[in-house]
């Protein structure tokens, strides 16, 4: 039986149907919105929980259950941190100061010493630098807790325990190779014809390296820089077992020794923690321009 093709085919409006796909598309949007809206929660809770108890009076602190909100804001424990019960400087203060004349005496240092070796082993060709390169970075392999002992040792018949420029040595050791393996990839992206035109120009060696391979690499600097300080001001393993009068104990072990005993002043706990974590915070916000430009500098190859 023969079949028109009037009959076989439609000719009437098709009814609109949104496409899966879309419908698709929506839901899992939602779903990827709610998921990093309850990760950000669960990040950012304990940040917002130390704020609010380093703000708060001793009674609300321990109030059972815990106060969230309907309580009264003080500033007193911030005071305790920086204050000490008779008058002047608190042992916490001194700790912040130590903290900041150490972690930024190493990051200097390390930077002074691992940029120019970082621009050496992008420029010239050596024997085995392969092998050089990975002898550096394999000191980062192991966890300081492994080498305190023999570093202890080490210090102890050179008489720098107990002293601020035992950890700056300590740290910026440290703090040279992962700076030498980050920056040789910055001075990477910079091309030597640069510096070959500086020369016909009478400039030596390290004079172009100097005007023009440097300014180049501040990007790469600062975000060396904000690595590396964020390494020192943080380090606990070297701080607590090569220091020990608290004129130059550092912030992380000075505010450990704040937990222990019968009581434990939670707010003056997580005011010092509040101090501690802001002068990194501002250094990376200073340097955020270079930090950006410095992190992304590499990924599109020439």
């Amino acid at each position: 039986m023969a079949i028109s093709i009037q009959e076989a085919v439609p000719t009437g409006p098709v009814p609109d149907d949104p496409p899966r796909s879309r419908r698709g598309g929506r839901g899992r949007a939602v779903v990827e919105v709610v998921l990093l809206a309850a990760l950000a929660i669960a990040m950012l809770f304990p940040v917002l929980w130390i704020l609010e108890t380093s703000i708060k009076e001793n009674r609300d602190v321990y109030a059972v259950p815990a106060k969230f909100f309907g309580f009264r804001v003080t500033l007193d424990h911030y005071k305790d941190a920086f204050v000490a019960a008779g008058g002047g400087r608190s042992d916490l203060s001194v700790a912040f100061l130590n903290s900041v004349i150490v972690a930024g005496g190493s990051t200097a240092l390390a930077t002074l010493f691992g940029v120019p070796a970082a621009w050496a082993y992008s420029r010239f060709e050596l024997r085995a630098k392969k092998d050089q390169l990975f002898f550096i970075l394999s000191t980062r392999f192991m966890p300081p807790v492994v080498v305190v002992i023999p570093v202890f040792l080490m210090y102890r018949q050179l008489g720098l325990i107990n002293t601020k420029l035992g950890l700056v040595l300590i740290y910026a050791a440290f703090n040279v190779s992962f700076t030498i393996w980050m920056m040789k990839g910055f001075v990477d992206e910079v091309p030597s014809e640069y510096e070959d035109a500086a020369m016909l120009d009478g400039y030596t060696r390290l004079q172009a390296f100097w005007r023009v391979t440097l300014p180049l690499l501040v990007p790469g600097i600062a975000a060396t820089a904000v690595f590396a300080l964020i390494f020192s001001w943080n380090e606990f393993v070297f701080a607590i077992f090569l220091t020990s009068s608290q004129d130059v104990r550092t912030a992380p072990p000075a505010i450990a020794g704040l937990i222990g005993g019968t009581t434990v002043d939670w707010g003056l706990v997580a005011a010092s923690a509040t101090v501690f974590a802001i002068p990194v915070l501002v250094f990376a916000y200073l340097v955020r321009k270079h930090l950006v430009a410095g992190v992304t500098l590499g990924a599109v190859r020439r």
